[in-house]
């Protein structure tokens, strides 16, 4: 199940953001704060499945900022235990239908699982970022 983040979320969200190679706290911090001026959307993907006890416990999120024509997706990320589950694309898909289908993402070029995912959910490459990351360059992805 895939529902808003809510402020009650804030230490679940954090442990999930540990999994991130260059997490951005500040930016998911203020994404929770119901007061914040920056309008980002944070979803996350709730345990529970056929044969696990449901429980509303984040295991993964995806948090997204407005850009320029595009929304862009900043962080998305789920717990080991419940990858290769769909939820990344689960979390994308909810993200295309709440905020519009143009999405843009940056993305290492040796992650390859993560490219392997934007790649099957239609995104394609626009072009290589030099110096994107503290430690090197990225690849700028986008679905229309």
């Amino acid at each position: 199940m895939i529902r808003p983040a809510r402020p009650a979320d804030r230490s679940a969200l954090t442990r999930l953001q540990s999994h991130l190679p260059e997490p951005s706290p500040g930016l998911l911090d203020s994404a929770l704060d119901e007061a914040a001026l920056t309008p980002a959307t944070v979803l996350v993907s709730v345990d529970g499945g056929e044969n696990r006890r449901r429980t509303d416990e984040p295991v993964g999120y995806l948090l997204a900022v407005p850009g320029d024509g595009t929304v862009y997706v900043a962080e998305l990320v789920v717990t080991p235990d419940h990858r290769r589950e769909g939820r990344a694309k689960a979390l994308l898909a909810a993200c295309a239908e709440r905020e519009g289908p143009s999405l843009t993402v940056t993305v290492a070029p040796d992650n390859t699982a993560a490219r392997a995912l934007y790649e099957a959910c239609g995104f394609e490459t626009v072009r290589r970022l030099p110096d994107f990351f503290h430690d090197g360059p990225a690849v700028l992805y986008r679905r229309d």
